[in-house]
């Protein structure tokens, strides 16, 4: 384990990978992972024969990278900080909801309830939720979707996840009637198409609401017809994270915009801000 070295000054080569990778990630707006960045600089060529397939070569390098990154982190060398990377995380981010319209909402804080702000849901056509295996890329599916609830898997979901899945997605049909879509992202290898199954066989299970499943990406192909290296564990498949940012954000855009109109969002939220403005105004000056 690298500690700290108030002496610390990497060699001129690994020099230069920290300050391509750092170009990396400040070239997207949300917190970088250390493997999404290691398939930038390995894209890059930092390392000799990155082309080469061997699964041994690509974990060396990988490992390799990392060790590098998490010094420098830990040294704070040159920008990078222990907070650069995103750290793993298992939760989900849901749509707080809200009201359907002004009038609700003001009725709400007549009562003396402070209600979350007005819901786009209720103007929508569909009912959209995101799930994806790729759990450290929870920033990147926040930055890209918009007041939709997000789900990360990390791997096979507990039994407790999957109800509380279920059981929310059972609320949102009631709530706003409307037909139920899940998106999901994940790797194209043996376990991205057993994570799914496997949880939407059991979310199924506990569900009284139907829904329909739509696996975006990576599906066979896609790794070859993006041009993305291939998991330097296994030749062949291909994980979400060596995906570039602006191929992951094409997917989940175009793919999000299928169900859910923007237009509704922005008007909704002009709404919000309007009914808060007029409220301030009507309170202005109120004192006991």
């Amino acid at each position: 384990m690298p500690y700290n070295n108030p002496n610390y000054y990497p060699y001129q080569k690994d020099r230069a990978i920290l300050a391509r990778a750092m170009e990396h990630v400040r070239s997207v707006e949300y917190r970088a992972t250390l493997r999404w960045l290691f398939y930038r600089v390995l894209q890059d060529g930092a390392y000799a024969n990155a082309g080469d397939t061997r699964p041994n070569k690509k974990k060396r390098d990988y490992d390799t990278f990392k060790k590098l990154a998490s010094t420098a982190r830990r040294n704070w060398w040159d920008g990078w900080t222990p907070d650069t990377l995103a750290d793993d995380t298992r939760r989900s981010v849901e749509h707080p909801g809200g009201e359907r319209g002004a009038q609700e909402w003001a009725t709400k804080i007549a009562q003396g309830i402070e209600p979350p702000a007005l819901d786009h849901w209720y103007s929508q056509e569909t009912y959209v939720e995101v799930w994806f295996e790729a759990e450290a890329m929870l920033a990147q599916f926040e930055y890209y979707t918009r007041a939709t609830t997000l789900r990360p898997f990390r791997g096979d979901a507990s039994l407790d996840y999957k109800w509380q899945i279920a059981k929310s997605l059972e609320d949102s049909a009631e709530k706003y009637g409307l037909p139920l879509v899940v998106l999901y992202f994940g790797d194209d290898d043996e376990k991205g198409r057993a994570i799914p199954k496997i949880a939407v066989a059991d979310v199924r299970r506990w569900c009284s609401a139907d829904f329909d499943f739509v696996r975006v990406g990576l599906n066979p192909g896609d790794g070859e017809r993006l041009g993305i290296p291939d998991n330097p564990d296994k030749p062949g498949e291909y994980q979400w994270e060596a995906l570039p940012d602006d191929a992951a954000r094409e997917m989940i855009i175009g793919a999000v915009g299928r169900y859910v109109d923007a237009d509704i969002i922005d008007e909704v939220e002009r709404e919000s801000v309007e009914a808060g403005r007029k409220l301030s105004e009507y309170v202005h000056g109120f004192s006991l």
